[in-house]
């Protein structure tokens, strides 16, 4: 839908996305009968293939409240995520003597670094709001009552920007955390600058700067 520029993901109440229920004696799944049977993922491993990989449009999450296990994957799998000062955020794994799933082995020692990432599951850490983002979980905190607003303004600001620009740096920074061949990358950053630059948007985007004023986006 070219009509949609930027994504957000968000819960509500007092929770992000608490995962898996331990309640239940059975788990399940979205998926169809057959699609189950015959997905080689998991549901919850579809959370990074499709927020990074299959939309190319930024997707922000909006972490409102608790986020754990597969939650958590939910969350580290956006592009960028503002988080609410009370909101927790923990992978839970080690007390139920599970394993990180829904992405996180990929996402959070991207985020974080390596230890750091090792020693948030081990511990099983919770962590909130201000300590996220001083250790690379989140960018932005936000006071609790201001949180919903925040959120849609900085969508907003997203939406100031051309989103073919916005698409083709996703792909190259997605493509970037695929690929270990610097002159391919440096290949594919080039066509994608090249395609930006023969936009509608950034024939715009120079003709505002030239003249001082807000360019006027299309997404052409």
């Amino acid at each position: 839908d070219d009509n949609v520029w930027v994504v957000a993901v968000t819960g509500t109440g007092d929770a992000f996305c608490a995962g898996l229920d331990l309640t239940m004696k059975e788990r399940t799944s979205p998926l169809s009968p057959q699609d189950a049977q015959l997905d080689d993922l998991n549901w919850v491993g579809h959370f990074l293939l499709s927020i990074r990989k299959r939309c190319d449009k930024p997707v922000v999450g909006g972490i409102n409240g608790v986020a754990v296990g597969a939650g958590l994957g939910l969350a580290m799998a956006c592009d960028v995520r503002l988080v609410a000062k009370s909101a927790r955020m923990m992978a839970g794994y080690t007390r139920i003597g599970g394993s990180p799933d829904g992405g996180l082995t990929i996402t959070l020692p991207q985020a974080m670094g390596y230890e750091r990432a090792m020693r948030f599951v081990m511990e099983n850490r919770t962590v909130m709001g201000e300590e996220a983002v001083t250790i690379g979980m989140a960018g932005e905190v936000v006071d609790d009552a201001k949180f919903a607003d925040r959120l849609a303004e900085y969508c907003e600001e997203l939406c100031r920007w051309s989103p073919i620009t916005l698409r083709l740096l996703k792909r190259g920074m997605v493509k970037s955390m695929e690929s270990n061949d610097m002159e391919q990358q440096l290949r594919y950053e080039l066509a994608n600058i090249r395609r930006a630059f023969a936009s509608e948007d950034a024939k715009e985007a120079r003709q505002a700067f030239a003249e001082k004023r807000q360019p006027v986006f299309k997404g052409k």
